[in-house]
């Protein structure tokens, strides 16, 4: 679909590789972003941007954002949280944070904007995944386990909505460059290029995006032994 003239809807928006994306489509033409924030203080200040205040886990407000942005034609999931704990230690309070965020938070975004591309003729659903929807990860497991949910919720939701001419795309990454990652020691992604990758796919109506080398070689061994889904030693 044409990014140029579409008016877009990004959650998580105002740092990060969502910020990136919000930059990336007025880049590309388009004529409006909502920018999605969870903190009101957290505004956007960027020409064509309006600061839309947006918790994914909190129904009245994602419904208040559907009729607000009920003129968006891209919806971009982007909000996401690594909160949960080690595999045999700390609380599951965080895994339950993660859940309620990146999967069910996901979910209702989508649920709620769904009538409103349909309305607008389509238009494309994007869910930020992450390598870590199929690759074990005994230090962060809960996360990965989120992110494993919001891919199966990513496929069900593209054979869902394809009557209805909705374009879903999942964009898969290894580690990107954010001062969330600032402290790891480990080949990264340039935040302009997951957006770049991902404004490409929508262009072309691709359903699958792999950003990176590591998401293409764990991808393909999703047919391959267990083991090669395993993290190494």
């Amino acid at each position: 679909m044409e990014i140029k003239g579409a008016v877009a809807v990004v959650t998580g928006a105002n740092r990060g590789i969502g910020l990136t994306f919000t930059r990336a489509l007025l880049d590309r033409g388009a004529a409006k972003v909502y920018a999605g924030v969870r903190n009101p203080d957290a505004e956007v200040r960027e020409p064509g941007v309006r600061t839309l205040h947006l918790d994914v886990t909190d129904s009245a407000q994602i419904t208040a954002a559907a009729a607000t942005a009920s003129d968006a034609t891209i919806v971009i999931n982007n909000a996401g949280i690594q909160a949960g704990p080690g595999l045999l230690e700390g609380s599951l309070e965080g895994a339950r944070r993660e859940l309620e965020v990146n999967y069910l938070g996901t979910w209702a975004v989508s649920r709620a904007f769904a009538p409103v591309l349909a309305s607008n003729g389509g238009g494309a659903l994007v869910n930020r995944l992450s390598v870590a929807s199929w690759r074990v990860n005994n230090r962060w497991p809960s996360y990965a386990a989120s992110k494993a949910a919001e891919w199966s919720l990513t496929n069900a939701r593209r054979a869902g909505l394809r009557r209805q001419g909705t374009l879903v795309v999942g964009v898969h990454v290894g580690p990107v460059d954010t001062e969330a990652t600032a402290g790891a020691d480990v080949p990264k992604v340039a935040a302009a290029e997951v957006a770049a990758q991902t404004m490409d796919a929508i262009g072309r109506g691709g359903p699958e995006v792999l950003v990176d080398e590591v998401s293409h070689r764990v991808r393909a061994a999703l047919s391959g032994p267990v083991e090669l889904l395993e993290p190494a030693p």
